[in-house]
């Protein structure tokens, strides 16, 4: 088979592919839950400040200012480490304010296609939840918490695709462990703005509580070739709370000031 008709075929089997997930639109993990199995590149670095949050029409809950970092370790290897402050504000109790849980990590790409190729960028990214939060005082989940998910990419001249997912090992009591997919797409509008979306879906994580499913709108700015603005809001973000309990079908955030170098 040619390489012009593989490329016809990657193209239709994408769009059956978005046909069957419900058209799910986004960028390489932030501003977005769902991420992509792209590391930095060798001795560079990724540093985000930045604020994520849910709310519905009584509570809030999420983390901010807070500061994520991610380095090129290696060919295909980036370390990952997130520290949140975390917010809690209840309907009719005292509002909440502190250190929350923090995130580590690494992704590794083990398939780096070529361009010319038709099959994706595929990738791990484990995470770990330490609960530094306090449980108590709704900052923290209290318990070590962990993110095993498979991630897949593919570019398209402006466009980016990419998504998957994995399970969320989740103990304390009332929980569930459960599992997490989405799927976005991403297009470069202009030389210094990429706009996009997800959707995504989270099976039950708590007793009594069914699956979420939800989206995200949003893209990066590039205010120059180190400096980016990145933003998104959607519904349904349940990730992004430090207390998802408190909160239904919630109104969800990101903002994020980028350096890169």
């Amino acid at each position: 088979m040619s390489q012009a008709a593989r490329r016809i075929l990657i193209r239709l089997a994408m769009a059956l592919a978005f046909g069957l997930v419900g058209a799910r639109l986004a960028l390489a993990g932030p501003p977005f839950i769902t991420d992509d199995p792209e590391p930095v590149d060798l001795g560079h670095w990724e540093v985000y400040a930045f604020s994520a949050g849910a709310f519905d029409a009584h509570d809030g809950t999420g983390v901010g200012p807070s500061l994520e970092v991610n380095y090129g370790a290696a060919p295909n290897l980036q370390l990952h480490l997130i520290a949140n402050l975390a917010y809690d504000l209840p309907q009719g109790a005292p509002r909440q304010f502190g250190l929350g849980d923090t995130e580590l990590g690494f992704k590794y790409r083990f398939i780096t296609p070529k361009e010319s190729d038709w099959f994706p960028q595929v990738g791990v990214f484990p995470l770990l939840e330490v609960p530094t939060g306090a449980a108590s005082h709704g900052l923290g989940a209290g318990q070590v918490q962990a993110f095993l998910p498979l991630w897949l990419q593919k570019d398209f001249g402006p466009w980016t695709t990419y998504g998957g997912g994995g399970y969320w090992i989740n103990p304390g009591l009332g929980n569930r462990n459960y599992w997490y997919s989405g799927w976005l797409l991403q297009r470069q509008v202009t030389r210094k703005l990429a706009l996009g979306g997800e959707v995504f879906h989270t099976t039950s994580a708590q007793v009594g509580r069914s699956g979420v499913t939800g989206f995200n709108l949003g893209g990066q700015y590039d205010f120059t070739e180190h400096y980016h603005l990145l933003f998104s809001a959607g519904r349904g973000g349940l990730l992004y709370a430090v207390d998802a309990a408190r909160v239904n079908d919630p109104f969800t955030y990101y903002l994020a000031f980028q350096k890169t170098f």
